[in-house]
């Protein structure tokens, strides 16, 4: 579980760096491609299939206003879920029973660590 949050968090860390690139489209193929490097890297032969096809679609059919109104869904999406994590995390602390506060303290930790790289992204 661990692995796979700071996964997550390097993936979006990584996906914030490509913002340097011009277009919404560049940033996307440049995204992709990090990840088929990583896929290459670790042999992971389904993986790579689905990028390059995924490359091969952002090439030839990205559209930036597209691409844009995606981020934004996304964005607004992750802060619905910030919004019910807090929910939950309130709803934890009148109960009072620790070991659910601790949890829900940490799945909206992790919640807000994605928003602010979606919104860093989307910037």
């Amino acid at each position: 579980m661990k692995n796979r949050i700071a996964l997550a968090i390097a993936f979006f860390s990584l996906s914030a760096a490509v913002q340097a690139a011009t277009s919404p489209c560049e940033q996307k193929a440049k995204s992709i491609e990090t990840r088929l490097f990583f896929a290459e890297k670790h042999s992971n032969s389904n993986e790579i299939a689905g990028l390059k096809k995924a490359l091969q679609e952002v090439r030839s059919n990205c559209n930036d206003a597209d691409v844009l109104a995606e981020r934004q869904k996304k964005v607004a999406e992750k802060r619905a879920d910030v919004a019910e994590r807090r929910q939950e995390l309130t709803e934890a602390q009148a109960k009072g029973d620790a070991n659910k506060i601790a949890k829900r303290e940490r799945k909206l930790a992790i919640a807000e660590q994605q928003l602010k790289a979606l919104e860093a992204q989307s910037n």
